[in-house]
């Protein structure tokens, strides 16, 4: 699966999204950062689900109804568990996300918003 992780996600979870075979870009390694809708923009041109801390996004994709691949936002998570968790959300819900859902992750539970309908 094609990942992009925003400037938020430790890096550490990029080495294991790679590890478990996803294709991963970091916005931290581009030459600056060109803002929350840009960013979106590009995860949905470059066909990458975005992984993120960042609750704007959900704003972008559901209010202002911004096109996306799916989103993954981590909520009060540890960044030693970012990657584990990164993981094992793509390996249960990478077909939901494919299709546009935004995946909430807290310690205790996960909250899966399903697509928009077209």
């Amino acid at each position: 699966m094609k990942v992009l992780l925003d400037t938020c996600v430790w890096g550490g979870a990029r080495d294991a999204l790679t590890e478990a075979g996803h294709e991963v870009e970091w916005v931290g390694d581009w030459p600056s950062d060109p803002g929350d809708t840009e960013i979106l923009k590009v995860a949905a041109e470059t066909d990458r689900i975005l992984v993120t801390l960042d609750k704007d996004f959900g704003e972008l994709a559901v209010v202002r109804r911004q096109f996306h691949r799916g989103i993954v936002r981590l909520v009060n998570l540890q960044a030693r568990e970012q990657g584990t968790v990164c993981v094992n959300i793509l390996s249960r819900f990478g077909t939901q996300l494919k299709r546009g859902a935004i995946v909430t992750v807290e310690n205790e539970r996960v909250r899966i918003r399903p697509a928009a309908p077209e």
